[in-house]
């Protein structure tokens, strides 16, 4: 996993944080100074706080666990879908639909709802439709497309949250503290971090800000999933392995029970000795 270096987070404006008479005391621990009325975030605690996230997260998907991305503002809404979709993790970048995780259920039902209508499509009971309904089914996988597209092979409740700006994604960040999944965050100066599990105080209005960050987590993640693939690939070669050395196993058993071979010779002394016996029976 590469490393933050400094002059990369000054370059991005990451050390930009809010207007002081807007910011939060909460944040004082994570703020190096004031210049010009703006709060200069501390860069060294920023990089040791992006090394703790990127490591749970590595595990999390490690465990082959999912990561929801949520970013529903302009600056951020691209950079999300992009880093989200190369690692093959879910995403929100429209309205954050209200329930989504504590009343999971129902968003599910909301998305299987979008492959009915792609099943219709397939098999032609679309084509029967009628111009009307067809033009309604349509706008209906639009409007679902466009706000749950993104959580389509989200089978169930994420194992963890990732979060640009807390403020505007409070009704996510409420949910997820209320479900105890961690959340991951960028948090700005004007912002609470109290309700965050990994606070990553930076910039979270600058893409370039975002960016940064957000492309340090994802290749910790990358290295977990490729890390996931090399276990699966060296557990199925032990199985595999397991399973040819069973036979020879079985089979040098079955040798090993096979009944002595007895020389001719030493049937024959075998069979005179019984001869013998039995004649002396006789006489008797």
């Amino acid at each position: 996993m590469a490393k933050l270096e400094f002059d990369q987070l000054l370059d991005a404006g990451v050390h930009f944080g809010h207007l002081k008479r807007k910011w939060n005391p909460a944040m004082a621990p994570y703020i190096f100074m004031e210049r010009n009325g703006i709060h200069i975030i501390d860069l060294y605690k920023t990089i040791a706080k992006t090394e703790d996230a990127a490591a749970a997260m590595k595990q999390i998907a490690k465990s082959g666990k999912k990561i929801l991305f949520v970013a529903t503002k302009k600056q951020a809404k691209q950079v999300v879908t992009d880093l989200a979709l190369s690692i093959n993790m879910p995403y929100v970048v429209e309205r954050w639909p209200g329930g989504m995780l504590t009343n999971f259920p129902t968003i599910r039902k909301a998305v299987k709802k979008m492959s009915t209508i792609d099943k219709m499509v397939k098999d032609g009971t679309f084509d029967t439709l009628s111009k009307r309904e067809r033009l309604q089914v349509t706008r209906q996988r639009a409007k679902l497309e466009k706000t749950l597209g993104s959580i389509q092979d989200l089978t169930r409740l994420p194992s963890a949250l990732f979060v640009v700006d807390v403020m505007k994604e409070h009704i996510a960040v409420r949910e997820a503290n209320r479900l105890g999944i961690p959340v991951f965050a960028m948090v700005d100066t004007n912002s609470n971090p109290d309700d965050i599990d990994f606070v990553i105080p930076a910039n979270d209005d600058a893409a370039k800000s975002i960016e940064l960050i957000l492309g340090s987590l994802c290749d910790a993640i990358k290295e977990g999933l490729e890390e996931r693939k090399i276990e699966k690939a060296d557990s199925a070669a032990a199985e595999a392995q397991d399973e040819e050395g069973a036979p020879r196993r079985e089979r040098k058993a079955k040798a090993g029970t096979k009944k002595p071979v007895v020389e001719k010779e030493d049937q024959e002394a075998i069979n005179a000795a019984v001869a013998s016996k039995f004649a002396k029976g006789d006489e008797e």
